[in-house]
């Protein structure tokens, strides 16, 4: 296998398709480039490789792994393999256009009808070849895939039979490591993507409406009836294409699907989840080349509604009690605005942003010029998953998430964003945005303390952070104002009323814990304690690094709910700080905003100027 290290791969998505062929290829021994645009999947793919279970077993590792498809343009790849679903192809092919040569083959490895149209249209017909894959999987992990099944063989084939030997070459290297798989001239890969549709239209759709396993269809005589119809309907379809198949094609059909194991396919989990479909490659398909021919598809036609419909939430957002309703209600309580109409925006881009902080978990939905469309928040540490999910859910339906972000603690354990960023660079991207040049950032989080500087161009210049305790955070003020018996909605106010000039001598919440009483004990009024514990925490963050001659804003669910502690620092640092609107929202919003800066770099192809290659590193606050 050692002549096949001059064979250069480019695989575009890293689904269960994707990773298979990546660690196979990789293993007959080509040089192997993956692009994926989930930053978190990305990283352990890098620095982990990539892992195959159950059916086909094997594991490899990755040089290069990158982000975007024009990452690859220096490598002078021979072939680019697109493993992505349907409706992700237009974007994915705006940025490997440029990778086109005169000796890069384009290879659709997806499923439906027609898919490899829009390659060819890109890199011109004779480059294109079609895949037709017969083995299937689920993500376990974001480098881990466990394949369900394999029956072979698979199918590689020039689209006009322009480029056989290329064909060749990749069934050889395939076969080569026990991934059977057979050249086909134009026609038989026209008529195997026609099987393989056929079979995922028969049972795809239905079980996404019927939310049900491939063997739960299986095994029952009400949707098998169902399943044979839906096969007749498109052979019927596919013979008027001059496409033949032999006489017990259905009971092959039937056979197939049997052996597909309890598990949902694709298409069902993205309907399932709230995703997008590629219904209109599968039973849309069927039911258009009907039309072409005059042939009813009545039940294609069915499904194919039906799913476009749930995808919509044109049915289910009717029917009470269900999570449509409970959607309902999060997008109600999240708008940021009463002018804000959804369904503006689900075909517009929009943005999100999920800052995952110790206390809250935030999100942020932003359109293409920044402004808030949607915002939540919900406690981090009730880790609610449903709650999340619901959340997520209700924002997939209603906007048209482009590119998403993750950032605070808890991002590294947040796969549902395509990118993470640290809660620094969020901060001051969020405040940048409406007060642009140089200025100090005061960011009280529910666990630690920041104070971060950002130059005449935005960038983080440094940051100090006060994370070797809880003292004067959000978790430091909730502890002590429980143990004095003061509400916390009502601490900022009583503050303000008080003169006090007394600070607490230890920072340590347990220590504090004791103060606290003794003042308690002396007869100190509420008003006086408020104040005094907004003293000790002023006097905190003025022994961080502040550049005093320049402006100055605080963030954070601190800000937000004690505002009179803004007075306090105005007065110790003697400048006017600021308090943004919804502090507590900024690095949510942050990071919404570096994901539509991300998506609008890739969409003119513009290198990033402004981040810097390595993120600044914390320094220890005095």
């Amino acid at each position: 296998m050692s002549g096949n290290k001059n064979i250069k791969i480019g695989i575009i998505g890293l689904g269960p398709v994707g990773s298979v062929l990546a660690v196979k290829l990789r293993e007959a021994g080509c040089q192997v480039a993956l692009c994926e645009l989930n930053e978190v999947k990305r990283n352990k793919i890098r620095n982990e490789g990539l892992t195959l279970q159950n059916a086909i077993t094997a594991s490899a590792r990755f040089d290069e792994v990158y982000a975007t498809a024009s990452e690859m343009a220096g490598l002078d790849l021979d072939y680019l393999f697109f493993a992505i679903k349907s409706y992700h192809l237009p974007v994915a092919l705006q940025a490997a256009a440029a990778l086109n040569s005169e000796k890069l083959r384009a290879v659709s490895a997806q499923n439906g009808i027609d898919v490899e149209d829009a390659l060819a249209d890109t890199f011109g017909e004779s480059k294109t070849l079609r895949m037709v894959i017969n083995f299937a999987g689920a993500v376990v992990n974001p480098n881990t895939v466990k394949v369900n099944f394999f029956q072979p063989p698979n199918y590689v084939g020039s689209i006009n039979d322009a480029c056989t030997d290329s064909a060749r070459q990749l069934a050889d290297l395939l076969n080569s490591v026990q991934l059977e798989t057979h050249v086909a001239n134009a026609f038989e890969i026209q008529k195997r993507s026609w099987e393989k549709t056929i079979l995922n239209a028969s049972l795809s759709a239905l079980c996404g409406v019927g939310r049900l396993t491939m063997a739960e269809a299986m095994n029952d005589p009400d949707t098998i009836e169902l399943i044979e119809q839906i096969i007749a309907e498109a052979i019927l379809v596919a013979e008027s294409e001059k496409i033949r198949f032999q006489d017990d094609f259905v009971r092959q059909c039937m056979r197939y699907l049997k052996k597909g194991g309890d598990h949902f396919p694709s298409l069902a989990l993205d309907l399932i989840n709230n995703r997008p479909t590629e219904i209109d490659f599968f039973n849309g398909k069927i039911v258009a080349y009907g039309r072409k021919h005059y042939i009813r598809t009545s039940l294609n036609l069915s499904f194919t509604n039906m799913v476009k419909a749930m995808t919509n939430k044109n049915i289910v957002s009717r029917i009470p009690g269900t999570v449509p309703e409970v959607n309902k209600k999060i997008l109600e309580k999240g708008l940021a605005g009463k002018n804000i109409v959804p369904a503006a925006y689900k075909n517009a881009a929009c943005f999100l942003g999920v800052d995952l902080g110790s206390a809250y978990t935030k999100f942020m939905v932003v359109d293409e010029t920044g402004k808030p469309l949607f915002r939540y928040s919900l406690p981090t540490l009730s880790n609610d998953k449903l709650a999340q999910k619901n959340v997520m859910r209700t924002i997939a339906s209603n906007f048209n998430i482009h590119q998403s972000c993750a950032t605070g603690y808890g991002r590294r354990h947040f796969t549902e964003t395509d990118m993470v960023k640290t809660e620094i660079n969020c901060a001051a991207a969020g405040v940048s945005h409406f007060f642009p040049g140089e200025k100090n950032i005061i960011d009280i989080g529910g666990e630690d303390i920041k104070i971060i500087h950002c130059n005449q161009n935005n960038g983080v210049e440094n940051f100090y952070m006060n994370d070797k305790c809880a003292a004067g955070t959000g978790a430091f003020l909730a502890e002590i104002a429980e143990r004095a018996r003061i509400s916390l909605p009502e601490m900022s106010n009583l503050a303000a009323h008080s003169d006090f000039d007394q600070l607490l001598n230890s920072f340590c919440t347990v220590f504090a814990k004791t103060e606290i009483m003794n003042w308690i004990f002396e007869g100190m009024s509420p008003e006086d304690i408020a104040r005094g514990i907004y003293l000790s925490i002023a006097g905190k963050v003025a022994k961080m690094r502040l550049d005093p001659a320049i402006p100055t804003f605080m963030i954070g669910g601190v800000a937000a709910h004690h505002p009179y502690l803004r007075t306090m620092l105005s007065e110790r640092f003697d400048q006017d700080i600021r308090i943004v609107d919804l502090p507590q929202y900024t690095v949510a919003f942050g990071a919404a905003i570096l994901a539509r800066d991300l998506y609008l770099r890739t969409r003119s192809q513009e290198p990033d100027e402004q981040q810097p290659a390595v993120e600044p590193q914390a320094k220890e606050a005095v």
